[in-house]
């Protein structure tokens, strides 16, 4: 097997034009090595506290427009096994050259070359390959492209545009697939809030595997999780669009971590129901830490095929560090305490988490040590940093300033090693100017506070003094696709039955709350149609990939009374169970 599993790509078209792919004014976007591609980008929260962040995601929900993040993917462990440029610091490590070199050719025709080299592609199309960084796989690979549920439908009183975000969701897909970008697709809001944060659809209550509806609701998850799954494990997506990520950011620290566990087994259980297993076999699996040290996951699904895991990390909301940027750091140069604080927090974290557990990434992080910019914390929230009129004011950065940013983002780099930057393009607010400067990716790219080749965070730690856990350099068959018929232990699903033995804040046991049922028809997702190209040129593809899959779509249980409001209410508290037969999976 290549090292490069992920590697089989339609070649761009035009590879020296990388196109921003934007979104509407009042957008935010995140995923992998991370930069978003939108308008208007924001924080997080850290360590289970909830904290609003990207700014505007109430116009998303509005709007139902989709979030895009660009990946500045330093190549991902679980995509390009480490090679070349060994450390002992944190994450780091530099990709490998791409295979072949200057002069390859097919039948006397170059296929690979240097900056400037002339390729022609198989079906005769020749297009000028442009590559400043000596053939290195760097710069900007990935997207992270998340979705609401009402991309799949909604339901009576739900307040969404249903649909409507799936046909960009599609268009960037074959943007990606001319321009040779991975897509990771994350399921970001779901119903009933699993965070009860605004960029979860609803603000307010978490009713998700919490509450009266946290069972239901997590049965609906599931489904759309299922219906998504089905789409892009079709021929013609499942080398685009790579990663599934389950659900963004559910707040372990309120659901706690055993009714997550068990949601995590029951999709993977469906999900692999679905695909089967095996590289090839429909996506990576993406678990969320939930807000939590990633520590807490080092055991999660033992044997499971595919399953990767995404840290969060920000300092940006951690309180008023008021550390100078300009002031030299360990290593003489600019950046004070920060670097350090970047290498030390998260280089051993995150290579601890690869050797316990598998493929780790870093799914969101920004060049922000504050929280200060326009809607960071919420819309109209204002921050009350003391730092902010020196961190908004990015047009007259000096250039000591550019290089402590950049020598804090390069050493960030070098400990996450795989990571997604949020968010790649914030565009002008009514006052005509970016106000959130340390959130945007091109922002910094186009004025020195970013580095142009993200390679030279290598050693980044190394040079401040600071070693930590090194990767050793493997993961286990299964967590790669190399395990034919990987298994779960018995005694690890029998810890994490479904549905859970129990959830937070419900009136009733768990036997007793509502759930849903199997018997709607299936929401099948719409297949893209092309302008010009008669129906026959995609009849042969109908959005869903395992035709042994028969299982009905989610709705409610005829008779049954569903608890309203938010947090869900009971008008009669339940003393006998109402539920339906849920049989999802294959």
């Amino acid at each position: 097997m290549s090292d490069r599993p992920f590697s089989n790509f339609d070649p761009p078209s035009n590879a020296a034009s990388t196109r921003n792919l934007e979104g509407h004014p009042n957008e935010s976007q995140e995923f992998m090595a991370r930069s978003g591609a939108g308008d208007v980008g924001a924080g997080s929260s850290v360590s289970g506290s909830k904290k609003s962040k990207r700014p505007l995601i109430i116009g998303i929900v509005a709007a139902t427009a989709i979030i895009i993040f660009l990946a500045v993917f330093l190549p991902i462990y679980f995509v390009v096994i480490r090679k070349s440029h060994p450390s002992s610091t944190s994450a780091g490590s530099s990709g490998s050259s791409e295979e072949g070199g200057p002069g390859t050719t097919v039948d006397g025709k170059p296929t690979s070359g240097g900056d400037g080299s002339t390729v022609t592609v198989e079906n005769g199309t020749e297009f000028t390959y442009h590559n400043s960084f000596g053939g290195f796989c760097a710069g900007l690979n990935w997207l992270r492209i998340p979705l609401g549920f009402w991309a799949i439908e909604t339901w009576d009183g739900e307040p969404y545009l249903a649909k409507t975000s799936w046909k960009y969701f599609l268009r960037v897909i074959e943007w990606a697939r001319k321009y040779g970008l991975r897509v990771v697709l994350d399921l970001h809001a779901i119903p009933g809030s699993q965070n009860g944060l605004n960029h979860s659809g609803r603000l307010g209550a978490i009713n998700f595997l919490m509450g009266n509806l946290g069972i239901a609701n997590a049965e609906r998850t599931l489904d759309y999780l299922r219906v998504l799954t089905e789409y892009i494990s079709q021929p013609q997506y499942k080398d685009v669009i790579q990663v599934i990520a389950l659900v963004n950011e559910p707040l372990a620290g309120d659901i706690g971590v055993e009714p997550l566990s068990s949601f995590y087994l029951r999709a993977y259980n469906i999900l692999r129901g679905v695909t089967g297993f095996g590289e090839g076999n429909g996506p990576y699996i993406a678990l969320q830490d939930g807000l939590q040290s990633l520590q807490l996951w080092n055991d999660v699904l033992p044997g499971a095929d595919r399953v990767i895991m995404d840290g969060h990390a920000y300092f940006a909301f951690g309180g008023d560090n008021t550390a100078s940027m300009v002031a030299p750091a360990e290593n003489g140069e600019p950046g004070g305490t920060w670097p350090a604080q970047a290498c030390t927090a998260w280089g051993g974290l995150y290579n601890n988490s690869r050797n316990a557990m598998g493929p780790t990434f870093c799914g969101e992080f920004s060049a922000a040590p504050n929280d200060c910019g326009l809607f960071i914390r919420a819309v109209g929230v204002e921050s009350m940093h003391p730092q902010c009129a020196e961190y908004n004011d990015w047009e007259n950065y000096n250039s000591t300033m550019k290089a402590g940013l950049q020598n804090w983002i390069t050493a960030s780099f070098d400990a996450f090693g795989d990571f997604f930057f949020w968010t790649w393009k914030i565009g002008p607010s009514k006052a005509g100017r970016v106000e959130a400067p340390l959130w945007s990716y091109k922002l910094g790219l186009d004025n020195g506070w970013i580095p142009k080749d993200p390679r030279t965070s290598l050693g980044k730690c190394t040079s401040l003094g600071i070693a930590s856990t090194p990767w050793i350099g493997t993961f286990q068959p299964y967590r790669i696709g190399q395990a034919a018929s990987p298994t779960v232990p018995a005694d690890y699903a029998a810890q994490y039955p479904w549905p859970p033995v129990s959830i937070p804040s419900a009136d009733v046991p768990v036997e007793l709350l509502p759930t849903y049922t199997n018997t709607a028809p299936i929401s099948t997702l719409p297949v893209p149609t092309f302008t010009g190209a008669p129906p026959s040129a995609t009849q042969s593809f109908d959005g869903w990939f395992n035709d042994n899959d028969k299982v009905g779509g989610i709705t409610t249980v005829a008779g049954c009374p569903y608890p309203t409001g938010n947090p869900a209410v009971f008008d009669v508290v339940p003393v006998a169970p109402c539920t339906g037969a849920t049989s999802l999976g294959v």
